[in-house]
Parts: structure tokens; sequence; C-alpha cells
């Protein structure tokens, strides 16, 4: 059996199963974006090596990086959510090898298994409120008269 850290880790064994049961390996070259804001998500992904950079796009300015992803993190959450369109943009800093995972697929799976859907939607949450903090404070670093305030 493929053997998982980060917040996946944390699901009971059987979910954790059944769901690694629905990935498949992939790769990325350095410099890749992986997708873009506003687009379709269809997928979702688990970093194994490497590294990938989030971002959001700013009117006016070129994007802004908001958090870097490294082994163990999940790339992507808005395949978990009507519209299912993502929120922001990610790109390769190295190649990455990660777990890929269809979005229609395991949403299926979550209706099948109301307990895994449960499980891996209060995980998301937490991916979310992390994104968004992250996400918050770079902005206001690079545009707030007074930055985030951490320092």
């Amino acid at each position: 059996m493929r053997t998982m850290t980060g917040r996946l880790g944390a699901l009971p064994a059987e979910h954790r199963e059944r769901l690694m049961a629905r990935a498949r390996e992939v790769s990325f070259p350095a410099g890749v974006r992986i997708f873009e804001e506003d687009r379709r998500a269809d997928r979702f992904w688990i970093v194994r090596t490497g590294a990938v950079q989030l971002d959001i796009r700013v009117p006016g300015r070129r994007a802004a990086v908001v958090e870097t992803l490294h082994p163990g993190d999940p790339l992507g959450w808005s395949w978990l959510f009507p519209p299912y369109s993502w929120q922001l943009g990610a790109e390769t800093l190295s190649p990455v090898r990660a777990w890929e995972f269809d979005a229609q697929e395991v949403r299926a799976l979550c209706q099948e298994d109301p307990v895994l859907g449960h499980a891996l939607v209060l995980m998301y949450a937490e991916v979310i409120g992390d994104r968004l903090r992250c996400a918050r404070t770079r902005l206001l670093d690079l545009y707030g008269p007074y930055g985030s305030g951490v320092r």
C-alpha cells in the first residue's frame, strides 16, 4: 500500500485506503502552471515531492504568491464545492510528483460514504482556512499601507 503524510494521513485508515485506491501518480516539470484561477476544477493532488506555489491575480499587477506547498500538502480544494472553479492558480517551483484524483469520482465516493465525505470536508475546511489566512496576510504585506502587522 502507498504511504501518505500530511493532512490526508489524519483520515482513518479505511477512508484513506478507499481514497488512495482512486489515486494515480503524475509528475510535472518545474515552471508548469497546473491550474489557473477561475478555470474548471475537475481534479486535485497530494504533493509527493517538490514544491508548488499558489497565487492570486491582482488587477493591474502581477499575480501575488500566497503560499508554497510541499510534500504531503493537498493541492486544490475548489473541486469539492460548486461551481467547481479554481479560486487560486498553481505553478510548480521544482519538478513535482503527486497523486492525482478525479474530482467527480471522489465526490461520488463521498456520496456513497457520508462518513468519509464528512471527514474530507472537515479536513478541507482546515485547508481553506489556512489558505485564506495566507492569502490575506500576503496581500496585506504587498498592498496594505502598513502591511499585515506580522513580523
